[in-house]
């Protein structure tokens, strides 16, 4: 019922391939044929997860999962006042199993190794990739292999790639060095690839937009915000969209609108000046360390997400997204890493150039959970007060931090 296809040349190629790009050079998308997939609503009724949308979903054997997917999509009332919003959700994707929304990708990408017979699995990462697939290699019982630009790797997400029993590599040269590495080392040695050039992967993480869609009675929102990195996320979360639109379970698609840092911005730079393609920066660097990509293999997906859906996208300092980190964890309880926090911080910013207009419903797309990178958190709050023992010296502390916070 599918096949690949180059999305530049429109060569098609049998799903029994392992293959990731064109030979052109060109992205692959999985392609379906539609009138051969029977769905309604009612067969979509119960418990949220990645795999209640397996029609959808490019596999045919047993998957490889640990009940990924079904994350929470939280109202944010006191943060859409704050920012004069009538309507705004968080879709937190930190609540997966491994912390964050490559597991989506993962167990389809995983899966499918095992069904095209691969023995081993490897990726380049900025974390939480790495992570995801330790994770999932050791539930498959296959051999993982990740590469990590050295020193730019939060130590939650490093953590557990070794404690999963990955082959961890840590390269002198950033993330978009490692993934010319492990591209390959993957041809080479006939291993498989799970980067997001990988086809199957971005289809787990578009059950994302199955979700959102789902979970608001089957609506779609206004927009759609998120961090942009390697930019798989965002064009896969598209296709999801246009695949309920096609299908009749929603009206519209919304607008796809990408979040990057000031200083790792292709994706950005080339929406602003009307480019077609991406011009890679040779040092990108932001606190975000998970959007931490001068040379965003996706790019042209996204570009053609955001362009097609009447989106846009923006740039945030570090500042702005520290600031939006601290906003939505004191404000509604949401705990989220710093490139999670960008999705939020870019709101702010496009509320506020009237961009956006305050009578949207939107969503933010929060990525990775607050844990993946605690150092930064340790790093930018307020040290905890050290005292005496006594009721008195806690009393003291206590009235004296409220009546310096104003309470």
């Amino acid at each position: 019922m599918y096949h690949l296809e180059c999305i530049e040349c429109h060569r098609k190629y049998s799903e029994t391939e392992v293959i990731y790009t064109c030979t052109c050079g060109g992205l692959l998308d999985v392609v379906y044929d539609y009138s051969d997939i029977q769905i309604t609503k009612k067969d979509l009724k119960g418990s949220l997860s990645v795999w209640k949308y397996r029609a959808l979903l490019p596999v045919s054997r047993k998957p490889i999962s640990l009940k990924e997917g079904g994350t929470p999509l939280y109202p944010v009332e006191r943060l859409a006042k704050d920012i004069d919003m009538k309507e705004v959700y968080v879709k937190h994707e930190g609540m997966n199993p491994t912390g964050s929304f490559k597991d989506r990708g993962m167990t389809v990408g995983v899966t499918k190794a095992l069904e095209l017979n691969m023995k081993t699995v490897a990726c380049a990462s900025t974390g939480n990739t790495s992570a995801s697939l330790a994770v999932y290699g050791a539930r498959a019982g296959v051999p993982a292999v990740v590469l990590l630009p050295s020193g730019k790797v939060a130590l939650g997400k490093l953590a557990q790639a070794l404690m999963h029993g990955a082959k961890v590599l840590s390269i002198r040269g950033n993330f978009d060095d490692a993934l010319k590495l492990v591209r390959a080392l993957c041809d080479r040695e006939g291993f498989y690839l799970l980067n997001s050039v990988n086809p199957y992967r971005l289809e787990g993480q578009k059950t994302i937009a199955f979700e959102i869609a789902d979970q608001l009675g089957w609506q779609a929102p206004d927009r759609l915000i998120l961090p942009v990195g390697n930019a798989g996320n965002i064009s896969a979360i598209y296709k999801g969209f246009r695949e309920l639109k096609d299908l009749g379970f929603i009206n519209n698609v919304p607008k796809m609108t990408g979040i990057q840092a000031e200083g790792a911005c292709p994706v950005v730079a080339a929406i602003k000046n009307n480019e077609s393609m991406i011009t890679p920066e040779a040092r990108p660097e932001t606190v975000a360390t998970a959007i931490r990509i001068g040379n965003p293999v996706n790019a042209a997906k996204a570009l053609a997400a955001i362009r097609e859906s009447g989106g846009t996208a923006e740039t945030v300092s570090d500042d702005e997204i520290i600031r939006a980190q601290h906003e939505l964890a004191s404000l509604e309880g949401i705990g989220v890493e710093p490139a999670s926090a960008s999705s939020i911080a870019g709101l702010r910013k496009l509320v506020d150039l009237g961009i956006i207009d305050t009578d949207e419903k939107v969503v933010c797309v929060t990525t990775g959970h607050l844990l993946k990178d605690s150092e930064h958190v340790l790093n930018v709050c307020p040290k905890p007060i050290e005292i005496d023992a006594t009721i008195e010296a806690v009393r003291k502390a206590v009235f004296y931090r409220l009546k310096a916070e104003g309470i």
